[in-house]
């Protein structure tokens, strides 16, 4: 599990960063503005990558926040198994099972699919075409 860092002020919708120990897209940023006492802080809230529950932080604007380093790889269903597919990495030509995404339509076998890995977590992304 490879991870950066970067300051909370720079994180932007759409990009990744760990909460929890668990890696996650931001939905939005708020920031606030300093007070007479402290300095600026950043509202961040993210939804988890492999799980899709909402998280929620707030850090100071030049706090470090992790970011994941998510391998993202092309591979080929192989094997409908009910609730998961066989894989075949189209680089390394392993294979390996993963559970059915519920937001990605039309997966058969033969397709080719876009699918992240970040540590023991995969998910099948987006269909290939």
């Amino acid at each position: 599990m490879e991870t950066k860092f970067s300051k909370a002020g720079q994180i932007k919708p759409g990009g990744y960063l760990v909460v929890d120990g668990v890696p996650s897209r931001v939905l939005s940023v708020e920031k606030s503005k300093p007070g007479r006492h402290g300095a600026a802080k950043a509202r961040i809230v993210s939804v988890g990558v492999f799980d899709n529950k909402k998280r929620e932080i707030t850090r100071p604007v030049g706090a470090d926040v992790e970011i994941p380093i998510l391998d993202k790889s092309t591979a080929q269903i192989v094997a409908d198994l009910g609730e998961s597919f066989q894989l075949m990495d189209l680089q390394t030509y392993e294979t390996f099972d993963i559970k059915k995404p519920e937001d990605v339509e039309n997966l058969e076998t033969g397709a080719e699919v876009e699918y992240i890995k970040f540590g023991n977590n995969m998910k099948i992304v987006r269909r290939k075409n």
